[in-house]
């Protein structure tokens, strides 16, 4: 008894195995999310743009606010969920993933504010496994951490018509050097809001015109917020912030020690 229970077992954890496409495999840099499985895999040199911005099509072109566009190894996975779990659930697990890891969000967006999730599918990704109702969908796209600041990942959550959910994942590694890529005044405020507080290790310095500028904009989408910061260059920040437009009232100094610049956000 104690065998066929013991064979049975086997022959169920191979048949889980096997429900991957064959061939495919996980990223590296990103955990699988529970009982999922990949049902696309690819893995080719590619030309992508991904948008930081919302997808529409006007006179027959794509048209994004902002895009990213490189060239190199691309490595994507489409994972469809276990029943039971959503799509948006599978991506905050990933995006949070990401984060910890020191990746830089540079854009994020959810429901009908990404725009036509058809377009999304077939036009973004080609994938129209991925095409599903425009409010069940978010995508995001980050930057890697060092060492491989040049490379790019997108996340697509969906959840179709059919109450089918799949997080497609697609990582570029880049031919050349990314330069300075900025995120969107919006996607900083989202990030804000959502986890309480905004990690930007990279700003040590004196603040630089181009972020100041960012930030500042990011804090007037919305006038009520209320933020400390913190870093040894703090206090500059503030300078910065208030030259710019943004109220005193609204940014206190927060003498913890923190790499870079924090930004929390208060009751």
């Amino acid at each position: 008894m104690r065998l066929t229970t013991f064979c049975c077992l086997a022959l169920a954890g191979s048949s889980l195995l096997a429900a991957d496409l064959p061939g495919s495999h996980d990223l590296e840099v990103l955990p699988r999310f529970p009982h999922s499985e990949i049902v696309d895999f690819r893995q080719v040199e590619a030309e992508r743009t991904y948008p930081q911005g919302n997808v529409r099509r006007i006179s027959g072109q794509l048209r994004y606010e902002r895009e990213v566009s490189a060239e190199g190894a691309l490595n994507a996975a489409t994972y469809r969920l276990p029943a039971g779990h959503v799509a948006t659930e599978a991506f905050a697990q990933a995006r949070t993933a990401l984060l910890e890891q020191g990746s830089e969000l540079l854009y994020w967006c959810e429901g009908r504010e990404c725009g036509s999730s058809s377009l999304w599918a077939n036009a973004v990704f080609g994938n129209a496994r991925l095409y599903g109702p425009d409010e069940r969908q978010a995508y995001a796209l980050l930057r890697l951490a060092a060492p491989r600041r040049d490379s790019l990942l997108a996340l697509y959550a969906i959840t179709r018509g059919n109450r089918r959910d799949y997080l497609h994942v697609e990582q570029l590694d880049a031919a050349g050097e990314l330069g300075e890529l900025l995120p969107t005044p919006a996607t900083l405020l989202r990030q804000l809001r959502a986890d309480g507080q905004l990690l930007l290790p990279g700003l040590s310095g004196e603040p630089g015109a181009a972020w100041a500028e960012l930030l500042a904009r990011s804090l007037m989408l919305d006038s009520t917020l209320r933020v400390a910061l913190a870093g040894a260059q703090a206090p500059a920040w503030r300078a910065a912030l208030v030259e710019r437009g943004v109220r005193a009232a609204r940014l206190e100094l927060d003498e913890a020690a923190v790499a870079g610049l924090r930004l929390n956000r208060l009751p």
